[in-house]
């Protein structure tokens, strides 16, 4: 499959999106709770969502019936979304502040990213990794260091 040249644009837009709501979530939640912030994001989130079903699902044309069924596991995907947003409700209320959240976040993600790849998980082509995923994740980690430590 070929990316397209949209892709990482819309993977940034994702990512400034992303820090978005975890700085207006964390806002919210230094006023209750993390627990109430998360119950009122994933509110906003479902309501959102059926707005955009409702509006988008008549334009985008419907994928032919194929034969494989959906594992059940792919119905999960709620369940590290909700979790997501209560721990960095958390961290970002904390000496980690916003910056420093995101940035140990970013790491996570890149390398339980780097994990699935090389495994194949969630339906992910296998890729081994490559001296380029580790030096890149060791800079990462160093970014890290320098946004925690280096106020």
């Amino acid at each position: 499959m070929r990316e397209r040249f949209s892709d990482p644009l819309l993977a940034l837009g994702a990512g400034a999106l992303l820090a978005l709501m975890i700085a207006i979530n964390s806002l919210l939640a230094s006023y209750n709770s993390p627990l109430q912030a998360s119950w009122l994001a994933h509110g906003m989130g479902a309501i959102t969502a059926w707005l955009l079903l409702l509006l988008l699902n008549r334009r985008t044309p419907r994928r032919a019936a194929s034969s494989a069924r959906t594992p059940r596991w792919a119905y999960l995907g709620g369940l590290p979304g909700a979790l997501t947003v209560v721990l960095a409700a958390i961290t970002v209320n904390s000496p980690l502040a916003l910056s420093g959240s995101l940035a140990l976040m970013l790491t996570g993600q890149v390398l339980f990213g780097m994990l699935a790849d090389s495994c194949g998980w969630f339906g992910s082509l296998k890729r081994r990794l490559s001296l380029n995923d580790i030096v890149a994740t060791l800079l990462i980690l160093c970014g890290c260091a320098l946004l925690i430590f280096l106020r």
